[in-house]
This record gives structure tokens, C-alpha cells and sequence, in this order.
């Protein structure tokens, strides 16, 4: 039964089949782990009547009237609606943001949260709004039989167009009547649940869909969470013992092909990268492919760190060609990134004996030309190809063609990935050498990422971290913009055009949970204030505009034009969070910052760090200039003190989506909590140490080999 099609159960029209695809749910098993997002009892309704002046609300109603209007004292731009519910309605207002008027729709059921304002009749400010499938449960909601106490629980479950929470609530009361609970196996391990007082999997399913209390639905989201986090940590276990076994090259005297390397640069490493080459060059001396994810900061020096590591591996030769030289594959997730990667190892080894070679759609170049000895010349495929399998290329850059079949080393050593969470095993063994060695592997990441993610998703890797900025680095000024202040920064901001700067205006994030109609409010949000700025505080000056509706294609010439100085100011939404460094870009405005990860600001205001000018950060908000989360925006030092610091308030769920970590929404909950986190992994690797194959359990065994996480060398 737990394999049957929800279908076969069930009478379900189209639109709620289409609903479930999209929610990933085909079978009753799929179904029953579709768990609550939250719980709501019938007596937490807020109203309009009872708004007060000066104190946050989250209301549910109807929209009336959405319109855009201007504003009586500046006449500026805004949007302005009505939320009705049963007690009366109140006035919605969003300043400076016209565009959100022609975002909901009239008649439009929404959860709206935001600041009570207004002297002689109440309004609320720049609210957040979130379309709803229906308006909150009262007591009257009768689905598990006689009327539930106030004091009772019901579960609120991830929903789509189509299909709402009181239709899993019936659904599931169904299947729950039906015995399908004789029908799951548990997982964990008996002496695992026992040492942490974990309910077993049928009184969890219970407790997560139907709970009594708050303690029970604690008590069964703690297990699935640990849960999920036990099964990713031992597979990550199980792999890591895998790749310990595995040989690759020996590179010998690494220090010193590393030093030689660093005394003829025109800087002095840091101590924090310093002590990262360190590692990297103890790893790589080791018969045993070296597996090391390296986290730093946009401009904290990963490249030169990596380029030295390259160094020692290319100033290397294999033991059968004593006169040879073994190889390096850089990857980089753009054509762009991989040419200004190119060009950077140009500069670091342009006094160096090392053949460099770029490989892209685009086409292909090699440095040093034969012609011109201090410049790179463009070469065809084929030939570029040739000069790789006979090893006279030392180092090749590229974007994923690096492992296309057609490309063959002659001896790769190491393999560097630039911003490439996703290569995996299947990748690295693409790159596994005729002589059963593989590269070793450094994957490195501007990502702050907090301990127990890294715990969790890289527990194969070993991590190290660059935590501190090369000296002279100027720091961004970040200002925090409320209501007042805006045309103050838009005079900046021009002044810093007419010097003959550039820079992005970042578009505010807009929650809506169907993904296809998120990516076209985003684009319908970016596309409308660059028409505006270019009519009202930016014009005279060229405008453009990125977003995720663009094709892959469409965005690397956006960033081409935009690194050409052929645009001044770029539009866009945070896709463009991680991208080509442009040095000549000196402001970031992020418009609705409030609604952004603190995580997710500073890779923003990471793509103006690399400026050699003062650089710029406006942080606009609605909520007000002593916000805690954005004064901590201001003050931190690094990003991993501010993705520890959103993790706490914010929760991992808006630091890291689904789509990015591949984790459930409970198994991001568990990233809040590291004993929860580094249990898992002591138990997991127990169990790995004691039984590497889980002979003795299977059901553990098919749980790792039929998920279909997308984690890390998965």
C-alpha cells in the first residue's frame, strides 16, 4: 500500500494532481512524510479589531482594492490596498514600491505581517504579504470528528495551487485509519532510538500529523529530523571510508615547490591563508587523494591560495615520466569567472616555466603564445586538446567541459572547483587516471557556511576556513536606509557614476511558494523599477536589467557588457549574488534588505568588495534603520559570524532553501541544533566503523540508496 498512487485513494481532479507533482508527492509513503510546517490552534487569530498603534500584526484576510497611488507630501510612488476580515479592515501601504499593486490581486486571500502605524485611523507600513490557500483554521474545523479545544493542534502543511492544508488534513486522517502504519519500518537503529528518546516511526507518524500537544509534536519533528540527518551522515561516512582507501599522486616536497612559488609574489600571504596552504600541501604530500572544501570570503584570497597548490602539483613529475609533469584542472561555474580565473594565473605565473590552457564554448586559449611570450593566444579545440592528453598543458581552466570525454589528461593531479557544490563522485572517477589514481580534490566556496551545515553536507570533506581579509583591503561602508534617507543616497550613488563608477541595484526578495510564479513576480519587479529609475533618479545614465528568467546565455552577456562598462547601473535580483567581479562596481543598493538572509546580504555586498575605490552598501528597509538583524549587517566582521548569527534568528530554512542544501524543511530545522547535528554523525560513524556494508541493516541501506538528496559528491 505505501507504494500505491495517491490517485488510487483518493478522487482527485487535474489541478490537484498537477498540485501534488509539484509537491513531489506521486505515492501514500510520499504522502505520509509531506509533515506539517507548522501547527496553529483555533484560538491564535488575530483580527483587524484588535490592531494597536505602534506593535507588530500578522493578520489573514481579503484584499480590496489594490491600486497605485502617489504619496501626498513627495509624490512618489506607492502601492495601497485594504485587508478586510470578519471585524473590519485596514488600510495597506507600500512606499516606493508601485509595483506590488499589480502583484495581488482583488479579492486575493493573503497573510500580511507588519508595523500598526497611523494617528487618526490605523494603516500598516510596507507590510510583508504572502498569498494563502486559505484563511486560518477556526474551531469549527471538524476534520478529525468532534470540534477541537483551542488549546489543540492542527497541522499546517506545505500547499500549491490546487491543494490545501484541510485537504492533507483529510488525506491523512484517512490513511492514518487505515493500518498503514504496520506497513513502515523503522529506520533507526533500536539502540539509537532508545539513547536519545526517540519515539518509534509509527507513534511519530501519529504525533507529526495528528499530535495532542505541543510536546508530542516536538517529539516526532525531533526524530524525522534526526532522522534525516543520521541517514546523510552515514552516508557520507561510508564514503568518506571509501575515498580514504583511495590512492592518488604523491606530491613531494610540496612545501617547497609551494614557497618558491609565494616568495616571488608582490605580497605576503596572510596567516589565515598561510595556514589553509598548509593543510592543503600536508594532504597532497599523502599517498591518499586529499578531499578538502576551503571557505573564505569574497576577496579573502582562496585563488592565490589554490594557485600555490597548483604549483607544488605541476613542479611534480609521475614517477614513469620522470621528465614530465603531472596536471591541474580548474573548474569555475561561468565562461566569464573561468577566463578572469585564466587571466589571474596569468599574473601568478608569468615568471613560472607553466603552460596554462583555457577551455571554454566560446573557445579556446593557451599562455604563453609562441609568438608573444608574455600574452595568451587563442588556439582551436582540437589542438588544445592534443597538448592536454600529451601533459605539455600543466594547467587547464574551463567551466563543466573539463570533464567531457573528449578531454583527456595525461596525469591529473589535482582538481580545483570553484563554487561547484554538486561534483561528485560520478565526476571525480570521470577524472580517475589509467592508472587507477585519482585527483585529488579542492573545492573551495565564498558561501559562509555555519558549522552544522558543513557538519552535515561536507562531512566527507575536510574543511578549512579563511577568516580574515588581506591587509589594504578597503571595507565596504554599509548604511541602513529606513524611510528617510533615500534621496541623500541616490545623490551618492550619481556621484559615484559621474566619477565613472558602476553599480547594482538589487530588486527585494518576493516569497511565493509556486517557484515559476515567484521567478515571474522577480522579473516583473526588477523590469518595473529599472523603468522607473531610468525615467526618475537615474536617468541620463544606462540602466539594464538581469533575472532569472534570462537564459543562461542572456546573463554571461549582461555581465560581459556590464564588466565592458557598456552599463552603469545593472538591475537584478539576488542571482547575481555570486558572479563576475566587477572592480570597477563601488555601490550595491538591495532594495527590501529585511527580506533577505544576512547570509545572503553579504554575498551581495560582496560583489562590490574587490573595488580598488571606496566601496558602497545601502541597505533599504521598511522596518526601520535599528533592526537587529541589519544592524548586525553593519557591524560583522566576516560572513561566517553572520551565518552563525541568521542561523540563530532566522532559522536555516531562510540561510539555505531546499533547492541549495537538498535538505527537507526538518532537516534544516536540525542545522539549528548541533548536538542533534554532531550525534548523528558519532552514531553514524559507529555504525560505518562496526558494519562498513549496514549488512545488518537494510532498511537503513535502502533509505541512503533511494533518496535522492542532491548533496555533495552525491
Amino acid at each position: 500500500m505505501l507504494s500505491d498512487a495517491v490517485a488510487n485513494h483518493f478522487r482527485i481532479i487535474e489541478i490537484q494532481k498537477l498540485a501534488l507533482a509539484r509537491l513531489n508527492i506521486k505515492t501514500i509513503q510520499d504522502l505520509l512524510y509531506h509533515f506539517p510546517i507548522r501547527y496553529e490552534r483555533a484560538g491564535d487569530q488575530k483580527t483587524v479589531a484588535g490592531l494597536v498603534v505602534g506593535t507588530d500584526a500578522v493578520l489573514y484576510g481579503t484584499i480590496h482594492n489594490p491600486q497605485t497611488k502617489k504619496s501626498w507630501k513627495s509624490k512618489r510612488p506607492m502601492s495601497e490596498a485594504w485587508l478586510k476580515d470578519g471585524t473590519g479592515r485596514v488600510k495597506l501601504m507600500w512606499f516606493n514600491q508601485p509595483y506590488i499593486a499589480k502583484m495581488i490581486a482583488d479579492g486575493a486571500l493573503v497573510k500580511i505581517s507588519g508595523r500598526v502605524e497611523g494617528d487618526t485611523s490605523k494603516y500598516i507600513a510596507n507590510p510583508e504579504i504572502e498569498g494563502v490557500s486559505e484563511l486560518p483554521i477556526g474551531g469549527s474545523d471538524t476534520v478529525f470528528g468532534a470540534q477541537r479545544e483551542n488549546d489543540e493542534l492542527f497541522a499546517v502543511y506545505p500547499e500549491s495551487r490546487g491543494i490545501t492544508s484541510r485537504w492533507f488534513r483529510h488525506a491523512l486522517a484517512k490513511i492514518l485509519k487505515e493500518e498503514v502504519l504496520s506497513l513502515c519500518v523503522e529506520t533507526i537503529p533500536h539502540e539509537v532510538l532508545t539513547k536519545y528518546t526517540l519515539p518509534k516511526i509509527t507513534t511519530a507518524l501519529v504525533w507529526v500529523h495528528q499530535p495532542k500537544n505541543e510536546r508530542d509534536a516536538l517529539s516526532a519533528r525531533k526524530r524525522f529530523a534526526f532522522e534525516e540527518i543520521f541517514v546523510i551522515q552515514t552516508a557520507k561516512q561510508q564514503l568518506r571510508k571509501k575515498l580514504d582507501l583511495e590512492k592518488s599522486y604523491t606530491i613531494t616536497d610540496a612545501k617547497a615547490h609551494a614557497e618558491e612559488f609565494t616568495s616571488i609574489l608582490p605580497f605576503s600571504l596572510t596567516q589565515g591563508q598561510q595556514n589553509a596552504l598548509d593543510s592543503i600541501l600536508e594532504d597532497i604530500g599523502s599517498p591518499h587523494a586529499m578531499s578538502r572544501l576551503l571557505e573564505g570570503d569574497v576577496g579573502s584570497g582562496k585563488t592565490v591560495v589554490a594557485a600555490a597548490a597548483a604549483y607544488a602539483v605541476v613542479k611534480t613529475p609521475p614517477k614513469e615520466r620522470p621528465s614530465a609533469t603531472l596536471q591541474v584542472g580548474y573548474m569555475a561555474p561561468t565562461e566569464i569567472l573561468a577566463e578572469q580565473h585564466f587571466q589571474s594565473f596569468i599574473q601568478y605565473f608569468s615568471h613560472l616555466p607553466v603552460q596554462i590552457g583555457l577551455i571554454t564554448s566560446s573557445g579556446c586559449k593557451k599562455y604563453p603564445s609562441k609568438v608573444t611570450t608574455h600574452e595568451p593566444t587563442k588556439i582551436s579545440k582540437t589542438q588544445l586538446l592534443k597538448w592536454v592528453a600529451n601533459g605539455e598543458i600543466a594547467v587547464l581552466i574551463g567551466t563543466h567541459s573539463l570533464i567531457s570525454k573528449n578531454v583527456q589528461f595525461r596525469n591529473l593531479g589535482l582538481v580545483i572547483i570553484d563554487e561547484q557544490h554538486r561534483f561528485g563522485t560520478n565526476q571525480r572517477h570521470l577524472l580517475t587516471q589509467k592508472d587507477g589514481l585519482i585527483p585529488h580534490l579542492l573545492s573551495m566556496t565564498a558561501t559562509p557556511i555555519p558549522r552544522t551545515l558543513a557538519l552535515t553536507l561536507y562531512g566527507d570533506l575536510d574543511l578549512t576556513v579563511l577568516d580574515e581579509m588581506p591587509p589594504g583591503r578597503k571595507k565596504v561602508i554599509t548604511n541602513v536606509v529606513g524611510k528617510t534617507g533615500r534621496e541623500e543616497m541616490y545623490t551618492a550613488l550619481r556621484n559615484e557614476l559621474d566619477a565613472g563608477r558602476q553599480a547594482y541595484v538589487i530588486c527585494p526578495r518576493i516569497d511565493e511558494p509556486d517557484p515559476r510564479k515567484m521567478t515571474a513576480l522577480q522579473t516583473k519587479s526588477v523590469k518595473a523599477e529599472a523603468a522607473r529609475l531610468r525615467t526618475k533618479e537615474l536617468r541620463g545614465y544606462t540602466v539594464d536589467v538581469l533575472h532569472g528568467q534570462m537564459k543562461p546565455s542572456e546573463k554571461e552577456e549582461m555581465m560581459r557588457a556590464l564588466l565592458a562598462h557598456e552599463v552603469d547601473v545593472l538591475v537584478a535580483t539576488s542571482v547575481v549574488e555570486v558572479g563576475v567581479n566587477v572592480s570597477n562596481a563601488t555601490v550595491i543598493v538591495i532594495e527590501g534588505a529585511e527580506r533577505f538572509g544576512l547570509a545572503q546580504l553579504h554575498q551581495l555586498r560582496g560583489r562590490v568588495v574587490r573595488s580598488t575605490h571606496q566601496s558602497y552598501c545601502y541597505a533599504l528597509t521598511s522596518s526601520g534603520a535599528s533592526s537587529k538583524r541589519l544592524q548586525a549587517f553593519v557591524k560583522a566582521k566576516n560572513g561566517f559570524e553572520l551565518a552563525e548569527h541568521d542561523l540563530k534568528i532566522r532559522g536555516p530554512g531562510e540561510l539555505y532553501g531546499r533547492s541549495q542544501s537538498g535538505l527537507t524543511d526538518l532537516g534544516m530545522e536540525a542545522l539549528t541544533n548541533l548536538k542533534m547535528v554532531e550525534a548523528a554523525r558519532t552514531e553514524a560513524r559507529k555504525l560505518v566503523e562496526n558494519d562498513p556494508t549496514l549488512q545488518a541493516f537494510p532498511t537503513l541501506r535502502k533509505a541512503m540508496q533511494t533518496r535522492k538528496e542532491k548533496l555533495h559528491f552525491e
